[in-house]
């Protein structure tokens, strides 16, 4: 299960390459991830980042560290 959402993450972090900046692309990828995943699918890759993330990608690693500031995680 973590492999596909790992895969998911990173194929939308893939489209959110083309962003100005990288703080925009984390700030993208973190808006997608609120809006259209679960809260639990959100805290499994956090939990996952936190574990190992080896294999995310640094703009998903980035947007995982936006959603887990203290008033996004809700």
């Amino acid at each position: 299960m973590i492999e596909d959402l790992v895969q998911m993450a990173n194929q939308i972090g893939d489209f959110f390459r083309s962003y100005p900046s990288q703080a925009e692309a984390a700030a993208g990828i973190a808006d997608h991830l609120r809006r259209f995943w679960s809260p639990s699918m959100r805290e499994k890759l956090i939990d996952y980042a936190q574990r190992d993330g080896r294999d995310l990608s640094e703009p998903v690693r980035a947007a995982l560290a936006l959603l887990q500031a203290p008033a996004e995680r809700s």
